[in-house]
């Protein structure tokens, strides 16, 4: 990424009162030593928000992403065996003399490269990792230590440098493959709902993630924001995501395609993108109607 694109970035998300009010209080917290938590819908922008919280502290920016797989040893790092050296001393022709030196292979895993060197850990989707590999983090918030389980060092520990800080993101529970997390945790940290954007929002978000120009960006929202209210209010469903804005905003930049709803290739590529999540939110007995009034909406995007 180059200098002017992330300037051009930073300004983009200064310029939004949702977004600036969110950074302002979230480096607040993070400078004060408190973690972070993003948890909303999927698609709403939480890991792009993130990183740009974690690159405004002047720190290297680590990110890890949630699995089930994911291990304390991934985390931590493991031994994994031995170096073994052996010297052998000539200097007397009729003398042999061998050492040996057998010392302790060590792997650093992600978590202890971050606690070591101060950097801003963004665990994406955490909750997606076992909530026993995440226990790892209760005494790295708690007493700033990370334990070093299964190394045969002396120290059984590190202590957690004081630029560290982490930012969490996750999903909400009813999102398949999360587990739930343990209180104890959650206790620990500064934990921030992100649900529906306003719509200057998500068109910062757009221009920010796709570099599209803003008034291709204004027209792709005010479509998303007609489109979402054609989804009855029904709990668990919101109907296309901001990751529908940015799929649709990416695909007419990387292939020039005119934002004209009489266009058919970008009639097709819009309804391409917002028909499925869409269709969740009614019954199938009604999907007829709601698929002409979805037709209707493409068809009417124009630039203003």
């Amino acid at each position: 990424m180059t200098e002017h694109k992330e300037k051009n970035q930073t300004s983009l998300y200064e310029q939004s009162s949702y977004y600036k009010d969110i950074i302002r209080r979230s480096l607040r917290y993070l400078d004060t030593g408190y973690p972070l938590h993003f948890t909303g819908p999927s698609g709403i922008g939480k890991t792009s928000l993130a990183l740009h919280i974690a690159k405004k502290r002047k720190r290297p920016v680590m990110l890890l992403n949630g699995n089930k797989d994911l291990s304390t040893e991934d985390l931590i790092g493991a031994f994994s065996g031995y170096k073994r050296r052996k010297l052998k001393d000539n200097y007397v022709r009729s003398v042999h003399k061998i050492e040996e030196n057998v010392t302790e292979s060590w792997s650093d895993g992600r978590l202890l490269e971050a606690v070591k060197k101060g950097y801003t850990l963004v665990y994406d989707e955490f909750t997606r990792s076992q909530p026993e590999a995440n226990n790892i983090f209760l005494p790295i918030l708690e007493e700033k230590i990370l334990p070093l389980y299964g190394t045969k060092q002396k120290k059984s520990y590190i202590e957690v440098h004081p630029d560290f800080s982490v930012i969490f993101t996750s999903n909400p529970l009813e999102y398949a493959g999360v587990y739930e997390t343990q209180d104890a945790l959650l206790d620990r940290m500064v934990t921030l709902t992100l649900e529906s954007m306003e719509q200057e929002a998500e068109i910062t978000a757009v221009v920010n993630k796709t570099t599209i120009q803003k008034e291709k960006a204004e027209a792709i929202v005010d479509f998303m924001m007609k489109v979402r209210k054609l989804c009855p209010a029904k709990e668990g469903f919101q109907g296309p995501s901001l990751r529908a804005s940015m799929m649709i905003a990416e695909i007419v930049n990387r292939y020039d395609i005119p934002i004209d709803g009489s266009n058919d290739e970008f009639y097709q590529l819009c309804f391409d993108i917002t028909w499925f999540p869409l269709q969740a939110c009614v019954e199938d007995k009604h999907k007829h109607r709601l698929q002409r009034q979805l037709e209707q909406e493409c068809r009417k995007i124009t630039l203003r």
